[in-house]
């Protein structure tokens, strides 16, 4: 298919041609997963890199209407670990083999530059060998800087749509998508491995919004791109609506794998929420990273930013040589290292 062509010489499709294929994207489903298994492992072989995650804070100053941990939701339960708690967390991951700590949060205002650049620089000064990838939201350029400064690699922030007006349905006005798109590209200058991403499935997105989403994982050229079904949370605006559907799921995963080559592709939490095969699943359209959640087991459950989030389904605090045994028998090969992009 000609278009399937275009994504493996690299070539750039219009955001026409992603609406396209997203609209017959049964007609294509296998030929564009075996494809994009094939790109996987020409540049990562079987190799699945694990990421030891850690959520620092469930406090969030901003009120997007489909997270558990939005500003106005009364009910949430709220904590913040203290830089001991982190350290403890990122300690036993090391000692395990993980050379990846990634440190998620809400914005929260407590979570400021000083607190995160004496966190990295213990971490780093520790850990010479490891990688610090940060995920808290959006922050100012000089934010960004000090932390590239302190020692950090990588920075997750989902673009969520790459539509105006779906944005301003899933976001209050205080929030921009130009403001949310002007600080990844900040990222990128500052030479942070950068990941963007969005919900599958969200209320009001479109095939046509998801074409732009594809259109602008293939302007910017992250490093690393999360996607996941759209999980309902209670106490947010979108509590009634369904979830996300798997099979298009998947096939945004190959399409991210052919649009972007050497990507850095988790399979996501909310995949595993809602599909025990994730993980099988998931690696066979091209995804290359798992990211278990090694945080404090008794906040794991205040993280709750969509209903029934499970961790995978084996914690890291039960038996991790089993979750490594079941990558094995899948014909694929656990990676502790850092894992960079193109590496």
């Amino acid at each position: 298919m000609e278009l399937l062509e275009k994504l493996k010489n690299n070539d750039k499709l219009t955001i026409q041609e992603f609406e396209y294929l997203i609209k017959n994207r049964n007609n294509f489903y296998d030929d564009f997963a075996n494809e994009s298994l094939k790109i996987r492992k020409h540049y990562y072989k079987t190799d699945v890199y694990f990421r030891a995650l850690v959520e620092i804070s469930s406090f969030c100053k901003n009120d997007c209407f489909y997270c558990g941990l939005r500003h106005s939701n009364k009910n949430a339960h709220r904590y913040r670990l203290s830089k001991e708690e982190i350290l403890q967390s990122v300690d036993g991951s090391y000692q395990r083999g993980f050379r990846t700590f990634v440190l998620q949060g809400g914005e929260d205002s407590e979570i400021t530059d000083e607190f995160l650049i004496d966190l990295i620089k213990e971490i780093k000064s520790k850990y010479s060998d490891a990688a610090v990838t940060l995920s808290l939201g959006e922050r100012d350029f000089s934010s960004y800087e000090k932390l590239k400064s302190a020692g950090a690699d990588r920075y997750l922030l989902r673009h969520e749509t790459n539509d105006e007006n779906h944005y301003s349905k899933l976001h209050p006005k205080s929030m921009s998508l130009d403001h949310r798109k002007d600080c990844l590209r900040k990222l990128k200058s500052l030479h942070f491995q950068t990941g963007c991403g969005m919900m599958v499935g969200s209320p009001f997105q479109t095939d046509l919004t998801l074409a732009k989403d594809l259109y602008f994982i293939q302007e910017l050229q992250p490093e690393m791109v999360g996607i996941g079904p759209f999980i309902p949370a209670d106490n947010t605006p979108f509590e009634n609506y369904e979830h996300g559907n798997l099979d298009l799921t998947y096939f945004l995963l190959a399409m991210i794998r052919l649009i972007d080559h050497k990507a850095l592709i988790p399979i996501t939490t909310a995949l595993s929420t809602l599909d025990k095969d994730s993980i099988k699943k998931g690696l066979s359209v091209g995804g290359n990273v798992l990211m278990p959640n090694v945080s404090p087991v008794e906040n794991r459950k205040n993280y709750s930013i969509y209903n029934d989030k499970k961790d995978f389904e084996i914690q890291i605090s039960g038996n991790f040589e089993k979750l490594k045994e079941k990558i094995e028998e899948l014909g694929f090969t656990p990676n502790m290292s850092i894992g960079n992009y193109g590496e």
